[in-house]
């Protein structure tokens, strides 16, 4: 988990150069729209294993704590 916040720092930074979004337009993205935004990820071309409501889930359970 030590190395979630360098990566996150850096695809913020890529999404920011690269694509013209502030912060909140990244985290506001889920990991399918920012790789589809990046090009990694073509629309519908693969399962991106965690989509807006499961990330959603996540988070609403995360700030349960």
């Amino acid at each position: 988990m030590s190395r979630f916040a360098p990566t996150a720092l850096a695809l913020c930074g890529l999404a920011a150069r690269s694509l013209g979004w502030r912060p909140h337009e990244f985290w506001a993205a889920t990991p399918a729209e920012l790789a589809t935004s990046l090009g990694l990820l073509a629309p519908g071309a693969a399962d991106p294993g965690l989509d807006r409501q499961a990330l959603k889930r996540l988070m609403e359970h995360d700030n349960g704590r």
